[in-house]
């Protein structure tokens, strides 16, 4: 029987679901981490760098969850600060350079709104992404790996093709932001998550997304290589399809996949 969004994203939340840092040693090969926005500082919710993927150079920014408490605090439970997205800008634009496909891999509830992060331009960061992503010469392959909340998963999912897994959601506002708004009370999070459209299911019948990654049965926790295989797999096809395209299509298709969002006829 499917599953409801409701358990999809208690399975996304599972204490044991697989991770970037569990994800990027069974995808790439000669992985180097870079760190820096050259502004500001380095953000631990945002991982970037560059590795081989089939011998492929690309370059991977990702949103970074935990599996404790220490390593939550360390990676502010996945909520990036303006920093963190315009590390992945500055990665994006050395890609671009070089001509490296861009893989980026969303995990978040969402961008951090603490004052301190207001402070430093959250809003025009994750903005300045949305825009520049939309232009950046070079293919962009996202994928979902668990939550993608709002604006902050959204930073890195302007892209010419996005892919989740199985079990994952992307939403405007998480089911508990929805029930608190709508009804005043955030006890009614499960009841939002199944109205809302959230899954994979949902995304790709909405043109949202493009593809679904098929987990391990009971979620990708169950089987995290398998996972991993499966990631890579898509990935590989992605990239060869992308780098062949003229960069004239790659933008015109890229702008066309987000124009026709939200269209719909009665």
């Amino acid at each position: 029987m499917s599953k409801t969004a409701w358990e999809r994203l208690e399975l996304v939340r599972h204490k044991e679901r697989p991770t970037i840092a569990d994800y990027i040693p069974l995808i790439f090969d000669d992985f180097f981490e870079m760190h820096g926005d050259r502004l500001y500082g380095d953000d631990a919710a945002i991982y970037g760098g560059i590795g081989t993927l089939d011998g492929t150079p690309v370059t991977v920014i990702a949103q970074v969850k935990g599996r404790n408490l220490a390593e939550n605090q360390k990676c502010n439970f996945a909520m990036p600060h303006p920093e963190g997205y315009r590390k992945a800008l500055r990665l994006m634009r050395q890609a671009e350079k070089f001509h490296r496909p861009v893989i980026c891999f969303i995990d978040t509830p969402g961008a951090f709104c603490g004052i301190a992060a207001e402070e430093r331009g959250q809003g025009e960061a994750i903005a300045r992404n949305l825009f520049e992503m939309m232009h950046l010469k070079t293919p962009i392959i996202s994928v979902v790996l668990g939550e993608g909340g709002s604006g902050g998963a959204l930073a890195l999912g302007v892209c010419d093709e996005l892919a989740m897994l199985q079990n994952a959601v992307y939403s405007v506002i998480s089911p508990r932001g929805f029930a608190s708004i709508l009804w005043k009370n955030a006890a009614r999070e499960k009841e939002a998550a199944n109205m809302m459209r959230i899954t994979a299911h949902d995304l790709v019948e909405l043109g949202v997304a493009e593809h679904i990654i098929k987990e391990a049965e009971g979620g990708a926790q169950n089987d995290p290589v398998r996972t991993a295989e499966n990631i890579a797999n898509y990935l590989k096809q992605s990239i060869k399809k992308y780098n062949d395209y003229p960069i004239d299509l790659l933008l015109q298709n890229r702008y066309d996949k987000f124009r026709k969002i939200g269209e719909y006829a009665e």
